[in-house]
């Protein structure tokens, strides 16, 4: 069994887009910048936000972040949007999700600028994303993409099975690995809540993607041997026996699971650090089309 370690790879591409950064100022040209807004105090999201903006600092981007009271009215939070929409110094900025209750989450991914859009949430950049056009695809299907590439894991031909059909993660997935691309060409079939016969299903694929956020839903007799495990999931389960007092789990029974996978990754440190490098990743790609 080999672990696909997202800490490590997420560390080489953030250390690649480092060269190409200190490249672009030996040179004078501009560097990158990369703007998040964030609403209230969500843990969670104070905690990602921050990661990124440290994330900026170790590659060197410029990064602007812009704290918004919980009680925003949504037509000031879509002021400050149009405002990063038509600041020439930011290549790409983020909308931290969730928002509010009672701000339209879907109004604001709208109000974003496709161009600046290095979530690659905006439909403009879905639907080109869907006809296998350049654009911005979102970061962790992105940095999925990308552990399958640098472990040199085959899809073409092969049967890929998808459970979960999240815009973010699911459905494009199902998408991008169908394309024709280095890293595509399977046949892939996408699961969910309603579908039948599910561990009948899972027990045929090559490589399965579970991103339905229950814990340790996946077992070890949904899975035939030698199959590549991606696991997308993250959930805090209660854990006396932790300093914390929880411990972190995925979709997938780690333990169970691994006996059989010929690559699995682990939670945490698999998927999760990806995300952040694949979102520098977009924000140089945003930087080096505004040049």
């Amino acid at each position: 069994m080999i672990l696909l370690d997202g800490k490590k790879t997420s560390a080489d591409i953030k250390e690649e887009i480092a060269l190409e950064v200190a490249e672009l100022k030996r040179n004078e040209q501009k560097v990158p910048h990369l703007a998040a807004i964030i609403v209230g105090n969500n843990g969670a999201s104070v905690t990602y936000v921050n990661a990124k903006v440290k994330a900026c600092e170790r590659v060197g981007f410029e990064s602007t972040l812009i704290r918004l009271p919980e009680n925003i009215s949504e037509e000031d939070l879509l002021n400050e949007i149009e405002v990063l929409n038509v600041d020439n110094d930011i290549d790409g900025f983020i909308v931290q999700l969730p928002l509010p209750d009672h701000i339209d989450e879907q109004k604001v991914l709208m109000a974003v600028d496709p161009d600046k859009d290095v979530d690659g949430f905006h439909p403009t950049n879905v639907g080109k994303m869907a006809l296998n056009l350049p654009t911005f695809i979102s970061a962790t299907p992105f940095g999925i993409l990308e552990l399958l590439e640098r472990y040199n894991i085959e899809t073409s031909g092969k049967n890929v099975v998808v459970i979960g059909r999240s815009h973010i993660v699911g459905s494009p997935m199902s998408i991008l690995l169908s394309q024709k691309r280095k890293v595509g060409n399977a046949t892939v079939t996408l699961t969910h809540s309603r579908t039948k016969n599910l561990s009948q299903i899972t027990r045929e694929a090559d490589i399965i993607i579970a991103a339905l956020g229950i814990p340790e839903f996946l077992k070890a007799d949904m899975v035939k041997q030698d199959a590549v495990i991606i696991d997308v999931g993250i959930t805090r389960l209660a854990d006396a026996s932790k300093k914390s007092g929880y411990r972190l789990v995925g979709d997938v029974a780690f333990n169970e699971v691994a006996e059989k996978a010929s690559h699995i990754t682990p939670v945490p440190g698999g998927v999760g650090p990806m995300t952040i490098a694949m979102l520098l990743k977009n924000t140089l790609l945003a930087n080096k089309r505004r040049a």
